[in-house]
């Protein structure tokens, strides 16, 4: 699947990461995850301190799929408004989903004092903006309800923008407690603290069938190469690639564009350096990194054929500098694209991350965290699947499978 192109910014931040050897021999586990990008990483990470053998294999090198474009705003709204989740699941099921997000972000926060290798993992706030005027009621609502279901939020008049960012809007909700992350670095770093705990990592490793045994008991992968992985149970974590292997309904694909700018000498101007995004289809939406340049992306074309993505590379690249300087006049000269990607960009039809289980792939999940937010959905899909295959299972990974069998399930039910 061709899902992206261009330049990277990422794997430039780490060019000397940990590898690992390609698989060269038949092998048994209890868990086999295929996919060694972020999804991937996590469900090792959540694996790594259980009495399980188990086994992570990317055709490739590690981090080199959708890792690599990943933008890693890392935040508990999406771009389907919570207020639309409502009306579509019930209170109860928002209110969870809701509360999940919050942990899946703490859980990433605490993994940054876990794990050796330093993923750049900051706290930050955002500022979500009403894009015209018709916005600003259905923003409001949606401030309302995040506010009674106790998040840290103020909803910002256009004075109260105007005097802290060079811009403005009409409205937004100024949020805190979201973040940010290097995804390719953050990869790395569970990968690295699942190996260290045991789990066994293979690049270069590519699967291309499968089969059972002992009464589909266990499942047999097969590699590219002639090999064989004998599991228990299989964790499909191969991002949008893991279509290829599962169709699902509920799933679709745009295009999607970003740019990565040199370093800025001076942020000054960008109000403690918040994440920024906005009530617009397609949306624009911008944060800082570590060393000081400014990603910003968006301006999604509704197309899935690469060659029609990869055409508007160039002229979206440079309408994203536009709308970057529009928002920051103050930088003139000072900002320049150092990298620019065009890429897939995965979603649902009811907004909501998926974990598969289908009858063609007895013992096995797939592991679909597609959407803006796909890091966070990601961790807490990855928790609840781990726990799953662990044997201790979690009534809240209900709330994810494809069948939603939990809709309008009533308000105050326990988070695990």
């Amino acid at each position: 699947m061709n899902i992206q192109s261009g330049t990277y910014y990422w794997p430039d931040t780490f060019p000397d990461p940990p590898a690992y050897p390609a698989l060269h021999e038949n092998i048994a586990c209890d868990v086999l995850i295929v996919g060694g990008g972020s999804s991937g990483a996590q469900c090792a990470y959540y694996l790594a301190d259980q009495p399980l053998k188990v086994v992570v294999v990317e055709k490739g090198k590690i981090g080199s799929g959708s890792t690599s474009t990943n933008t890693a705003l890392i935040q508990y709204s999406g771009e389907k408004m919570f207020t639309n989740l409502i009306h579509s699941f019930g209170e109860g099921y928002t209110r969870r989903h809701l509360d999940l997000l919050h942990r899946a972000i703490d859980e990433i926060e605490a993994a940054a004092s876990r794990t050796r290798l330093d993923f750049e993992f900051c706290r930050r706030d955002t500022l979500y903006c009403a894009s015209c005027t018709e916005d600003v009621a259905p923003l409001h609502e949606e401030y309302e309800l995040l506010r009674r279901l106790g998040c840290d939020l103020e909803f910002w008049s256009q004075e109260q923008i105007e005097a802290h960012y060079p811009f403005s809007r009409e409205a937004a909700i100024y949020s805190r407690k979201d973040a940010e992350l290097n995804p390719f670095k953050f990869t790395h770093a569970l990968l690295d603290y699942a190996a260290e705990h045991g789990v066994r990592i293979y690049e270069h490793t590519e699967v291309n069938g499968h089969y059972y045994e002992d009464g589909h008991r266990l499942v047999v992968m097969t590699t590219k190469d002639g090999f064989t992985i004998t599991a228990r149970q299989v964790i499909f974590a191969a991002g949008y690639e893991g279509i290829e292997i599962q169709k699902d309904k509920q799933v679709s694909f745009v295009s999607t564009y970003t740019v990565t700018t040199s370093p800025i000498t001076d942020l000054s101007s960008w109000y403690h350096r918040t994440l920024i995004w906005e009530t617009a289809r397609p949306y624009i939406y911008m944060r800082t990194t570590a060393d000081n340049r400014i990603i910003i992306g968006g301006l999604d074309e509704n197309t899935d054929y690469p060659e029609v993505r990869d055409r508007k590379l160039v002229h979206k690249a440079d309408k994203l500098m536009e709308e970057l300087t529009k928002r920051f006049p103050d930088l003139g000269q000072d900002v320049r694209a150092e990298y620019a990607l065009a890429s897939f960009y995965g979603g649902t039809a009811d907004g909501m991350p998926i974990i598969g289980r289908y009858e063609k792939y007895p013992n096995c999940y797939f592991l679909f965290a597609f959407g803006d937010n796909g890091t966070v959905y990601s961790q807490a899909l990855s928790r609840l699947i781990a726990k799953e295959v662990a044997g201790a299972h979690d009534p809240d990974l209900q709330l994810y499978l494809a069948e939603r069998p939990l809709l309008q399930q009533p308000a105050g039910l326990p988070v695990s």
